[in-house]
């Protein structure tokens, strides 16, 4: 399955253009949005979207709608979260789990 265009349309503009440094990247089946060489978020080629969160506070934000951990050749990825279309389908909440990522992204040492 390819990625979902119209959501990493509606990634970008959550990104918004004051963002310095975010690359595009194809990875993981999908489109990822990179802030300093670390992946923040992406549009999963598996549907949904893929947010990068701190793996040590990451265990509330499984209880947030339709959101698990991303597996990856079947092992839980700490800190990579799955999070469903319909979670993300309401602007605001694409927003703030843009801002999650973003924030997570931009606190780990640039690549």
């Amino acid at each position: 399955m390819a990625y979902d265009e119209k959501l990493a349309d509606r990634i970008r503009d959550a990104l918004g253009p004051d963002l310095p440094l975010v690359v595009e990247k194809k990875m993981f089946g999908g489109l990822a949005f990179l802030v300093g060489g670390n992946m923040a978020v992406a549009a999963s080629g598996q549907g949904g979207l893929l947010v990068r969160a701190n793996p040590e506070t990451s265990g509330p934000l499984l209880r947030a709608g339709a959101v698990e951990p991303m597996e990856m050749r079947g092992k839980k990825m700490p800190g990579w979260l799955r999070v469903s279309g319909e979670t993300v389908a309401d602007e605001d909440a694409l927003d703030e789990w843009v801002r999650r990522g973003v924030e997570y992204a931009k606190s780990l040492p640039p690549k």
